[in-house]
């Protein structure tokens, strides 16, 4: 689907919630020290967004009115650009699309906001096969690749999973840096479970892009050369 076949996202009322529970349950149990509290929940704009960032360095998403502060320390945000590298490689001997970093908010047809830790874009998915200018993309990622620190929830997992494929998303990576792993889901009740003996495929989406796992993380925590 290009982007400009996406449908407009609909202008909806602001959820109604009593608690900060009510919240939290309503994003699939993301720590509270992750939600931002002004503009109150149910809110939130897309300017809001953009100042937070502008004002503080700080990377959200907005969803369904609420900003959500992403959970990335160091480490992991390391392991996402390695997997970007790789991926840029392949793309200059594959001009296929785009791919994005973990700062690259994408704005879904429900009108959500995420930013998936590295995500690709195919040409056809944009106008005139040309990238947007705009500071918040309307692009649907092909790939997704999500990369779990100690603050993501499984809820909150399994609400982006939905997004990204009721979106019209074809891929997603969920990488769990604590047990070297990768679930690769072809849609978000299929899946299967990767270990370091096993090589990431592009299927479909990157067509003969491959990456052992192994040699993921290696990269991730090399030294200095001798």
């Amino acid at each position: 689907m290009a982007t400009a076949d996406l449908p407009k996202p609909v202008p909806t009322e602001p959820p109604h919630f009593r608690t900060l529970a009510d919240v939290q349950d309503h994003l699939g149990g993301v720590p509270a020290h992750r939600i931002r509290v002004s503009p109150s929940p149910g809110y939130a704009t897309e300017k809001d967004l953009l100042e937070v960032h502008d004002k503080e360095s700080r990377i959200c998403e907005l969803i369904d009115g609420i900003l959500v502060e992403k959970d990335m320390a160091t480490y992991e945000a390391f392991l996402a650009g390695v997997l970007l590298y790789f991926i840029q490689i392949y793309l200059e001997e594959n001009d296929l699309g785009v791919a994005l970093p973990g700062d690259g908010w994408l704005r879904l047809p429900s009108g959500r906001v995420r930013a998936p830790d590295v995500s690709f874009i195919s040409w056809k998915r944009m106008p005139n096969r040309r990238f947007p200018e705009d500071a918040i993309a309307s692009l649907v990622p092909d790939l997704a690749v999500e990369v779990l620190s100690p603050g993501n929830t499984e809820g909150e997992m399994e609400k982006k999973l939905a997004d990204y494929f009721d979106s019209g998303g074809k891929l997603v990576w969920i990488t769990d840096p604590s047990d070297r792993t990768v679930r690769v889901y072809t849609s978000p009740r299929r899946s299967v479970l990767l270990t370091e003996e096993d090589t990431l495929d592009g299927k479909k989406v990157l067509p003969g892009f491959t990456l052992p796992i192994k040699k993921w993380f290696a990269r991730a925590s090399r030294r200095p050369r001798q």
